[in-house]
Protein backbone atom coordinates (compact mmCIF):
# COMPACT_ATOMS: atom_id res chain seq x y z
CA UNK A 1 0.00 0.00 0.00
CA UNK A 2 1.80 3.28 -1.34
CA UNK A 3 -0.10 5.89 0.39
CA UNK A 4 2.39 8.45 0.31
CA UNK A 5 5.12 7.00 -1.94
CA UNK A 6 6.65 10.07 -2.20
CA UNK A 7 7.19 10.36 1.31
CA UNK A 8 8.47 6.62 1.47
CA UNK A 9 10.80 7.57 -0.77
CA UNK A 10 11.91 9.92 0.71
CA UNK A 11 12.24 8.92 4.77
CA UNK A 12 12.19 5.43 4.35
CA UNK A 13 9.63 3.04 6.12
CA UNK A 14 10.06 0.17 8.41
CA UNK A 15 7.77 -3.50 6.90
CA UNK A 16 7.59 -4.97 9.91
CA UNK A 17 6.42 -9.03 9.64
CA UNK A 18 5.26 -10.51 12.82
CA UNK A 19 5.90 -14.14 13.35
CA UNK A 20 8.89 -14.53 10.69
CA UNK A 21 12.38 -14.87 12.03
CA UNK A 22 14.90 -12.47 12.35
CA UNK A 23 16.33 -10.63 10.53
CA UNK A 24 12.91 -11.02 8.23
CA UNK A 25 10.50 -9.83 10.91
CA UNK A 26 11.78 -6.22 10.39
CA UNK A 27 13.14 -4.34 7.16
CA UNK A 28 13.93 -1.05 6.78
CA UNK A 29 14.13 1.12 3.61
CA UNK A 30 15.81 4.57 5.94
CA UNK A 31 18.78 5.04 3.80
CA UNK A 32 21.70 7.50 5.05
CA UNK A 33 20.95 11.25 3.36
CA UNK A 34 23.29 12.98 5.62
CA UNK A 35 26.52 12.41 4.13
CA UNK A 36 24.94 12.65 0.43
CA UNK A 37 22.84 15.56 1.06
CA UNK A 38 25.30 17.65 3.33
CA UNK A 39 28.44 16.51 1.44
CA UNK A 40 30.31 19.93 -0.16
CA UNK A 41 28.23 22.36 1.44
CA UNK A 42 29.00 25.05 4.02
CA UNK A 43 30.06 24.31 7.19
CA UNK A 44 28.13 26.99 8.88
CA UNK A 45 25.10 25.76 7.73
CA UNK A 46 25.32 22.26 8.29
CA UNK A 47 23.46 22.22 11.65
CA UNK A 48 20.55 24.34 9.60
CA UNK A 49 20.67 22.14 7.03
CA UNK A 50 20.50 18.80 9.28
CA UNK A 51 17.97 20.57 11.45
CA UNK A 52 15.66 20.91 8.45
CA UNK A 53 16.40 17.54 6.95
CA UNK A 54 14.94 15.67 10.46
CA UNK A 55 13.16 17.59 11.22
CA UNK A 56 11.45 15.76 13.53
CA UNK A 57 14.00 16.39 16.02
CA UNK A 58 15.17 19.20 14.40
CA UNK A 59 16.76 20.88 17.87
CA UNK A 60 18.33 18.27 18.62
CA UNK A 61 20.22 17.36 15.19
CA UNK A 62 21.17 21.14 15.26
CA UNK A 63 23.14 21.00 18.82
CA UNK A 64 24.82 17.72 17.98
CA UNK A 65 25.83 19.22 14.57
CA UNK A 66 27.03 22.48 16.01
CA UNK A 67 29.28 20.52 18.93
CA UNK A 68 30.87 18.14 16.38
CA UNK A 69 31.87 20.87 14.08
CA UNK A 70 32.84 22.73 17.73
CA UNK A 71 35.15 19.60 18.18
CA UNK A 72 36.65 19.70 14.55
CA UNK A 73 37.05 23.32 14.27
CA UNK A 74 36.64 25.15 17.66
CA UNK A 75 35.80 28.52 17.21
CA UNK A 76 35.06 27.94 13.84
CA UNK A 77 31.23 28.72 15.02
CA UNK A 78 31.46 31.29 17.72
CA UNK A 79 29.97 31.33 20.82
CA UNK A 80 26.97 29.20 21.16
CA UNK A 81 23.63 31.27 20.66
CA UNK A 82 21.56 29.80 23.60
CA UNK A 83 22.12 27.27 26.70
CA UNK A 84 22.38 23.99 25.34
CA UNK A 85 20.77 22.71 28.57
CA UNK A 86 17.51 24.77 28.22
CA UNK A 87 16.60 24.36 24.77
CA UNK A 88 17.45 20.52 25.03
CA UNK A 89 15.11 20.16 27.75
CA UNK A 90 12.60 22.03 26.40
CA UNK A 91 12.28 20.45 23.33
CA UNK A 92 12.88 16.79 24.82
CA UNK A 93 9.89 17.22 26.83
CA UNK A 94 7.71 18.75 24.40
CA UNK A 95 8.18 15.57 22.00
CA UNK A 96 7.77 13.52 24.44
CA UNK A 97 4.33 15.65 25.41
CA UNK A 98 3.44 15.41 21.68
CA UNK A 99 3.97 11.48 21.12
CA UNK A 100 2.27 10.46 24.61
CA UNK A 101 -0.54 12.66 23.43
CA UNK A 102 -0.47 12.09 19.59
CA UNK A 103 0.89 8.49 19.17
CA UNK A 104 0.06 6.67 22.14
CA UNK A 105 -3.83 7.09 21.73
CA UNK A 106 -3.86 6.03 18.02
CA UNK A 107 -1.43 3.31 18.45
CA UNK A 108 -2.70 1.91 21.54
CA UNK A 109 -6.17 2.65 22.18
CA UNK A 110 -8.69 -0.11 20.95
CA UNK A 111 -10.03 -0.20 17.20
CA UNK A 112 -13.08 2.45 16.81
CA UNK A 113 -12.38 3.81 19.94
CA UNK A 114 -13.01 7.92 19.59
CA UNK A 115 -14.82 9.17 22.58
CA UNK A 116 -11.82 10.59 24.41
CA UNK A 117 -9.81 11.71 21.04
CA UNK A 118 -10.96 15.22 21.45
CA UNK A 119 -10.64 15.69 25.27
CA UNK A 120 -6.94 14.63 24.36
CA UNK A 121 -6.07 16.81 22.22
CA UNK A 122 -8.10 19.41 23.95
CA UNK A 123 -6.03 18.60 27.28
CA UNK A 124 -2.85 18.92 24.87
CA UNK A 125 -3.35 21.90 23.71
CA UNK A 126 -3.68 23.06 27.15
CA UNK A 127 -0.30 22.14 28.03
CA UNK A 128 2.11 25.40 29.42
CA UNK A 129 5.16 23.63 27.92
CA UNK A 130 3.44 23.66 24.31
CA UNK A 131 1.50 27.12 24.77
CA UNK A 132 4.85 29.06 25.38
CA UNK A 133 6.53 30.75 22.42
CA UNK A 134 9.59 29.97 21.67
CA UNK A 135 12.00 33.21 22.69
CA UNK A 136 10.20 33.17 26.08
CA UNK A 137 11.36 30.64 28.95
CA UNK A 138 8.99 27.84 29.83
CA UNK A 139 7.44 28.11 33.32
CA UNK A 140 8.43 24.40 34.67
CA UNK A 141 6.58 24.62 37.49
CA UNK A 142 2.95 25.38 35.47
CA UNK A 143 4.39 22.32 33.11
CA UNK A 144 4.46 20.85 36.17
CA UNK A 145 1.22 21.60 37.62
CA UNK A 146 -0.56 20.34 34.35
CA UNK A 147 0.98 17.16 34.47
CA UNK A 148 0.19 16.61 38.42
CA UNK A 149 -3.54 17.53 37.90
CA UNK A 150 -4.28 16.06 33.83
CA UNK A 151 -1.78 13.15 33.29
CA UNK A 152 -0.92 12.03 37.35
CA UNK A 153 -3.44 13.04 39.54
CA UNK A 154 -0.38 13.10 42.37
CA UNK A 155 2.78 14.88 42.89
CA UNK A 156 5.33 13.97 39.91
CA UNK A 157 8.46 13.51 42.58
CA UNK A 158 5.63 11.28 44.10
CA UNK A 159 5.03 9.44 41.25
CA UNK A 160 8.66 8.83 40.23
CA UNK A 161 10.21 7.77 43.26
CA UNK A 162 7.59 5.09 43.37
CA UNK A 163 8.66 4.36 39.19
CA UNK A 164 12.27 3.93 40.94
CA UNK A 165 11.35 1.91 44.11
CA UNK A 166 8.87 -0.95 42.15
CA UNK A 167 8.55 -0.20 38.15
CA UNK A 168 6.32 -2.65 36.71
CA UNK A 169 4.38 -3.20 40.10
CA UNK A 170 3.83 0.64 40.39
CA UNK A 171 2.44 1.32 37.03
CA UNK A 172 0.58 -1.24 37.25
CA UNK A 173 -0.76 0.11 40.37
CA UNK A 174 -1.09 3.85 39.09
CA UNK A 175 -2.75 3.00 35.63
CA UNK A 176 -5.43 0.61 37.72
CA UNK A 177 -5.96 3.71 40.32
CA UNK A 178 -5.93 6.36 38.02
CA UNK A 179 -8.73 8.75 36.68
CA UNK A 180 -7.54 10.45 33.42
CA UNK A 181 -7.08 8.77 29.65
CA UNK A 182 -3.71 8.18 30.13
CA UNK A 183 -3.53 5.55 33.23
CA UNK A 184 -6.55 3.94 31.66
CA UNK A 185 -5.10 3.47 28.28
CA UNK A 186 -2.27 2.01 29.84
CA UNK A 187 -4.45 0.22 31.87
CA UNK A 188 -6.02 -1.42 28.59
CA UNK A 189 -2.60 -1.91 26.52
CA UNK A 190 -1.33 -3.80 29.50
CA UNK A 191 -3.28 -7.42 28.31
CA UNK A 192 -0.95 -6.63 25.16
CA UNK A 193 2.30 -6.83 26.73
CA UNK A 194 5.31 -8.04 25.24
CA UNK A 195 8.78 -9.39 26.82
CA UNK A 196 11.70 -7.70 25.58
CA UNK A 197 15.16 -9.86 24.86
CA UNK A 198 16.79 -6.16 26.21
CA UNK A 199 19.76 -8.52 28.25
CA UNK A 200 20.56 -10.09 24.99
CA UNK A 201 21.75 -6.66 23.13
CA UNK A 202 24.11 -4.05 25.33
CA UNK A 203 22.94 -0.84 26.13
CA UNK A 204 24.25 1.96 24.18
CA UNK A 205 26.27 3.38 27.03
CA UNK A 206 28.62 5.29 24.68
CA UNK A 207 28.79 8.58 25.73
CA UNK A 208 30.77 7.76 29.28
CA UNK A 209 33.75 6.67 27.65
CA UNK A 210 35.88 8.66 25.41
CA UNK A 211 38.05 5.44 24.48
CA UNK A 212 34.07 4.40 23.16
CA UNK A 213 33.63 6.95 21.63
CA UNK A 214 36.94 7.48 19.52
CA UNK A 215 36.09 3.89 18.50
CA UNK A 216 32.76 4.59 17.39
CA UNK A 217 34.48 7.66 15.20
CA UNK A 218 36.91 5.27 13.59
CA UNK A 219 33.83 2.78 12.68
CA UNK A 220 32.12 5.60 11.21
CA UNK A 221 34.90 6.95 9.09
CA UNK A 222 36.10 3.77 8.49
CA UNK A 223 32.83 2.20 7.51
CA UNK A 224 30.71 5.33 6.76
CA UNK A 225 27.02 4.89 5.39
CA UNK A 226 27.10 1.00 5.67
CA UNK A 227 28.08 1.61 9.47
CA UNK A 228 25.45 4.00 9.42
CA UNK A 229 22.76 1.69 7.74
CA UNK A 230 23.21 -1.20 10.23
CA UNK A 231 25.11 -0.28 13.23
CA UNK A 232 26.80 -2.57 15.54
CA UNK A 233 28.88 -2.41 18.78
CA UNK A 234 31.68 -5.25 19.02
CA UNK A 235 29.71 -7.34 16.99
CA UNK A 236 26.54 -7.13 18.42
CA UNK A 237 23.64 -4.88 18.27
CA UNK A 238 22.45 -2.39 20.92
CA UNK A 239 19.59 -0.33 22.34
CA UNK A 240 19.41 3.51 23.27
CA UNK A 241 16.12 5.18 24.92
CA UNK A 242 15.48 6.80 28.03
CA UNK A 243 16.28 3.64 29.75
CA UNK A 244 19.72 4.47 29.01
CA UNK A 245 20.36 7.84 30.43
CA UNK A 246 23.70 8.17 32.21
CA UNK A 247 21.97 10.16 34.93
CA UNK A 248 19.60 7.18 35.79
CA UNK A 249 21.08 5.27 38.28
CA UNK A 250 18.06 3.33 39.07
CA UNK A 251 19.00 -0.65 39.83
CA UNK A 252 15.53 -0.95 37.59
CA UNK A 253 15.99 -1.84 33.88
CA UNK A 254 12.03 -2.14 31.47
CA UNK A 255 11.64 -5.48 30.34
CA UNK A 256 8.71 -5.28 28.10
CA UNK A 257 7.12 -2.83 25.59
CA UNK A 258 4.63 -1.71 28.28
CA UNK A 259 7.49 -0.72 31.04
CA UNK A 260 9.22 1.10 28.37
CA UNK A 261 6.36 3.22 28.06
CA UNK A 262 6.32 4.11 31.62
CA UNK A 263 10.00 4.89 31.21
CA UNK A 264 8.87 7.98 28.84
CA UNK A 265 6.16 9.38 31.56
CA UNK A 266 9.36 9.39 34.28
CA UNK A 267 11.58 11.07 32.13
CA UNK A 268 9.13 13.50 31.34
CA UNK A 269 8.93 13.84 35.37
CA UNK A 270 12.04 14.55 35.18
CA UNK A 271 12.62 16.61 32.88
CA UNK A 272 9.64 18.78 34.79
CA UNK A 273 11.38 18.73 38.27
CA UNK A 274 13.70 21.73 39.51
CA UNK A 275 16.62 20.18 38.66
CA UNK A 276 15.47 18.93 35.22
CA UNK A 277 17.80 20.92 32.85
CA UNK A 278 20.65 19.03 34.44
CA UNK A 279 19.04 15.68 33.73
CA UNK A 280 20.47 15.24 30.15
CA UNK A 281 23.75 15.03 28.41
CA UNK A 282 26.08 16.11 25.87
CA UNK A 283 29.57 15.97 24.33
CA UNK A 284 31.93 16.26 22.09
CA UNK A 285 35.58 15.48 20.86
CA UNK A 286 37.74 15.88 18.18
CA UNK A 287 38.62 12.23 16.24
CA UNK A 288 40.56 13.53 13.40
CA UNK A 289 42.22 16.56 11.87
CA UNK A 290 39.24 18.56 11.15
CA UNK A 291 37.42 16.04 12.49
CA UNK A 292 34.70 15.71 15.45
CA UNK A 293 32.39 13.45 16.75
CA UNK A 294 29.26 15.07 19.24
CA UNK A 295 26.75 13.00 21.06
CA UNK A 296 23.75 14.39 22.32
CA UNK A 297 20.56 12.35 24.70
CA UNK A 298 17.27 13.17 23.25
CA UNK A 299 13.92 11.74 22.86
CA UNK A 300 14.55 8.84 21.19
CA UNK A 301 17.91 7.79 22.67
CA UNK A 302 21.47 8.22 22.13
CA UNK A 303 22.21 10.51 18.41
CA UNK A 304 25.97 10.78 17.02
CA UNK A 305 27.04 12.95 14.43
CA UNK A 306 30.34 13.11 13.18
CA UNK A 307 31.54 15.55 10.66
CA UNK A 308 34.65 16.09 8.69
CA UNK A 309 35.92 19.47 7.51
CA UNK A 310 37.72 20.67 4.93
CA UNK A 311 39.40 24.16 5.93
CA UNK A 312 40.27 27.16 3.85
CA UNK A 313 42.73 29.84 3.41
CA UNK A 314 40.05 32.80 3.75
CA UNK A 315 38.69 30.88 7.26
CA UNK A 316 35.79 29.31 5.57
CA UNK A 317 35.06 25.20 5.74
CA UNK A 318 33.67 22.68 3.38
CA UNK A 319 31.69 19.50 4.40
CA UNK A 320 34.02 16.80 3.55
CA UNK A 321 31.76 14.10 4.98
CA UNK A 322 29.10 13.68 7.49
CA UNK A 323 27.80 10.80 9.16
CA UNK A 324 24.12 10.74 11.06
CA UNK A 325 23.79 7.88 13.87
CA UNK A 326 20.23 8.20 15.15
CA UNK A 327 18.77 5.82 17.42
CA UNK A 328 16.23 4.34 14.94
CA UNK A 329 18.91 2.29 13.44
CA UNK A 330 20.54 1.05 16.33
CA UNK A 331 16.53 0.25 18.07
CA UNK A 332 14.93 -1.46 15.07
CA UNK A 333 18.27 -2.66 13.49
CA UNK A 334 17.08 -6.09 11.65
CA UNK A 335 18.60 -8.50 14.05
CA UNK A 336 17.71 -6.24 16.96
CA UNK A 337 15.36 -6.08 20.02
CA UNK A 338 12.39 -4.76 18.28
CA UNK A 339 13.63 -7.85 15.42
CA UNK A 340 13.25 -10.31 18.36
CA UNK A 341 9.96 -9.19 19.55
CA UNK A 342 8.31 -9.37 16.04
CA UNK A 343 9.70 -12.55 15.79
CA UNK A 344 8.01 -13.80 18.86
CA UNK A 345 5.09 -12.51 17.87
CA UNK A 346 2.55 -15.30 16.36
CA UNK A 347 1.88 -14.46 12.82
CA UNK A 348 -2.39 -15.11 12.98
CA UNK A 349 -2.94 -14.24 16.54
CA UNK A 350 -6.19 -12.01 16.29
CA UNK A 351 -4.14 -9.75 19.12
CA UNK A 352 -0.80 -9.93 17.48
CA UNK A 353 -1.46 -6.17 15.37
CA UNK A 354 -2.13 -4.67 18.49
CA UNK A 355 1.11 -5.83 20.05
CA UNK A 356 3.19 -4.64 17.26
CA UNK A 357 1.34 -1.18 17.55
CA UNK A 358 2.29 -1.46 21.48
CA UNK A 359 5.90 -2.51 20.43
CA UNK A 360 6.40 1.06 17.98
CA UNK A 361 4.91 2.72 20.75
CA UNK A 362 7.55 1.92 23.12
CA UNK A 363 10.79 1.63 20.94
CA UNK A 364 9.00 4.88 18.62
CA UNK A 365 10.68 5.02 15.60
CA UNK A 366 11.19 8.37 13.68
CA UNK A 367 10.10 7.33 10.26
CA UNK A 368 6.71 5.63 9.54
CA UNK A 369 5.86 2.03 9.76
CA UNK A 370 3.96 -0.64 7.77
CA UNK A 371 2.48 -3.63 9.54
CA UNK A 372 2.15 -6.54 7.27
CA UNK A 373 0.53 -9.53 8.03
CA UNK A 374 -1.76 -12.24 7.17
CA UNK A 375 -4.67 -9.65 9.59
CA UNK A 376 -3.53 -6.00 8.23
CA UNK A 377 -1.80 -4.16 6.01
CA UNK A 378 -1.78 -0.80 7.46
CA UNK A 379 0.43 2.18 7.73
CA UNK A 380 0.73 4.06 10.92
CA UNK A 381 2.55 7.42 10.48
CA UNK A 382 4.06 10.13 13.30
CA UNK A 383 2.24 13.03 13.56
Amino acid sequence: MNIRPAADTLTGTLWLSPGLSAPHSLRSTRRPLACRVTAGQNAAALPGLLASLFNLCAHAHRLCSRLAIDAAAPAFLGQHPDSPAAALRRETASEHVRRISLDWPRLLAPTGTTADASGVIQNLRACPLLNTPAKEPVDWSAVHDWLQTQWLDMAPATWLRAWRACGRDWLDDWSYRGKHWLPSLLRHVKAKDIALPLDTAPTLSLAAQPDALLELGRLLDRHGDDFVTSPRWHGRCAHTGTWSRLNDTSALRPGSAWTLLGSRIAELICLCLPQGDQWLQWGALPTGDNQGLAWVEMARGLLVHQVSLERHNDGSAHVRACQVLAPTEWNFHPEGVAAQALAGLPAHQDDTDAKAHLLMAAFDPCIPFRLDSAAAHEEVLHA
